[in-house]
């Protein structure tokens, strides 16, 4: 069976259905996998051994298509749901499998903070779609392959730092996502280990402010990596300290534990770390000793005020994450690394 999965951005939304795609291969016999997504993405997926051909989306819309048309597919696996896939769907005329985004639900919660969303994680709601061809939820969590060419070398990383180090993701798609700069500021120069920021290019500049209190202990290394290698340092770090971003779940498929800070959006949405039920220690039937610790201000009323994010608060406080204490985060840091 030859199938297409469909998701074209983000890298964490991304890397959130990787688990339908080991699934997929190991459990339908001769399954064929191929995955759309946009041409920036790529890197993601290139290295997925479980993956047999990836297509790119960079312009043309059509030209994607008349591509996808010679592969003769047998199912397609919709895990975006947009306008685009729905056009692909139309264009490929073979049976399809969506994901329910659940739109209405989280209009419901962001605008009057009714919360009617399931108590599932996205992945288990991505995994309903191929249900339907006995593949169920292998418990392993999530994937995150990396070309050898990628690998940091030892010598990217300052000295200081190849015993071990913490890793602080201060970058995130839109603001309202982001821990404060004050605030990141505060908690590096309040932890007594060595430390790895991480982010983009455009956060190269922040990331050198915070590091100039103490460049021995903090190396800024956004906009020195491309994602694949930033992975890589998430990959390493002994504990990964990270906003609602593609790299919270890059550390949960490395397994690391994680400290995650949540501003306007929340983990009822369904996109906290996830790591599968095979890590989980299960004792009286629920999960104990989490890999993750969630910080987030509660009962704030304004709170979540969008799926995603802006590029400021709307109301111009940003108590949301305002409010979340350096101290608090830095104090849960220290009891991880203990039990580590």
């Amino acid at each position: 069976m030859k199938f297409l999965i469909i998701r074209f951005s983000s890298i964490g939304d991304i890397v959130l259905t990787t688990p339908v795609i080991r699934c997929i291969k190991k459990q339908v016999p001769d399954a064929e996998i191929h995955y759309l997504t946009k041409s920036t993405y790529l890197q993601i997926l290139s290295s997925n051994p479980y993956i047999d051909k990836v297509h790119f989306l960079e312009q043309s819309l059509l030209a994607v298509i008349k591509e996808l048309k010679r592969e003769n597919f047998d199912f397609i696996i919709d895990l975006h749901h947009n306008l685009r896939s729905m056009k692909v769907k139309d264009a490929l005329k073979v049976k399809s499998y969506s994901y329910d985004k659940l739109n209405v639900r989280k209009w419901i919660y962001t605008n009057l903070k009714w919360n009617l969303l399931p108590d599932l994680h996205i992945v288990d709601r991505y995994m309903n779609t191929v249900s339907d061809f006995g593949v169920k939820n292998d418990g392993a969590g999530l994937d995150y392959f990396i070309a050898k060419e990628d690998i940091i070398n030892e010598s990217d990383i300052p000295t200081s730092h190849s015993a071990g180090y913490i890793g602080v993701v201060i970058g995130a798609a839109l603001n309202t996502k982001k821990y404060p700069f004050h605030h990141v500021k505060k908690l590096c120069e309040l932890l007594d280990h060595p430390i790895i920021l991480l982010g983009g290019l455009e956060d190269a500049d922040e990331g050198d402010r915070i590091a100039a209190s103490d460049k021995i202990k903090i190396y800024n290394a956004c906009g020195k990596f491309g994602l694949n290698e930033s992975a890589d340092l998430v990959r390493r770090a002994k504990l990964v300290v990270t906003n609602d971003t593609g790299l919270m779940h890059i550390a949960a498929a490395y397994k690391r534990p994680v400290i995650s800070l949540w501003g306007n959006t929340v983990p009822q949405f369904g996109m906290y770390p996830y790591y599968g039920s095979n890590f989980l220690e299960r004792v009286d039937g629920a999960d104990k000793n989490l890999p993750y610790e969630i910080i987030e201000i509660k009962n704030l009323w304004c709170r979540p005020c969008s799926k995603i994010g802006y590029d400021v608060c709307p109301l111009g406080h940003f108590k949301c994450m305002e409010k979340i204490d350096p101290e608090k985060v830095v104090a849960q840091i220290q009891a991880r690394l203990s039990a580590i």
